[in-house]
């Protein structure tokens, strides 16, 4: 009797009883806490934050810790361009996913569970933010250096240090914040 297959049966089904109990998950683990807690933008927020940024066909939009999901879903279904929201939290990547295939729009948004001060976002024509003064200005080299003349940028709430908006619409209570990426001195 060869009892090498039995073994080798045995290490799996402890295998997937220690993954299971372990809470393993199909997502990378997070190298680090998020850097602010998940506040959704309301909905008014989003409408108004992708009407300032005049997204229209062809563009790529960033989600800089995207959350629940709720711009790019928003963005790839009022206006059909391609959307990507990136977030550090696999629970709420989890969920953004979910809401996407709820929305009927998982063709055109993609959710990447990424530290988004390491992530690639140079393809981006419109970026969005709901971060804080604080991480704005962190991000802010990058913005300027990597995404191209013109992309786009806006923030609900913060600003980016002494970055003058070009543009600050008040929705309710909220404030957005619009400015383009300047072309580069030569």
């Amino acid at each position: 009797m060869n009892i090498m297959p039995i073994a080798v049966a045995t290490l799996l089904s402890a295998g997937a009883v220690y993954a299971a109990t372990a809470g393993f998950s199909q997502e990378p683990a997070t190298s680090r806490d998020p850097d602010v807690i998940f506040v959704p933008t309301p909905h008014e927020v989003v409408d108004a934050m992708l009407d300032m940024a005049k997204v229209r066909d062809g563009d790529v939009l960033y989600d800089l810790g995207s959350g629940d999901g709720r711009i790019p879903i928003a963005a790839a279904k009022k206006y059909k361009v391609r959307a990507v929201g990136i977030d550090i939290d696999p629970q709420r990547i989890r969920e953004a996913r979910a809401n996407a295939k709820a929305a009927g729009v998982t063709g055109r948004v993609t959710f990447k569970q990424e530290d988004l001060f390491k992530t690639d976002f140079s393809d981006a024509t419109v970026v969005t933010l709901y971060l804080l003064n604080s991480l704005n200005e962190k991000l802010r080299p990058r913005l300027l250096s990597e995404l191209k003349p013109g992309t786009r940028i806006v923030s609900h709430a913060f600003r980016m240090g002494d970055w003058e908006p070009q543009e600050t619409r008040h929705v309710g209570s909220a404030t957005i914040y619009f400015w383009t990426v300047p072309p580069r001195k030569k």
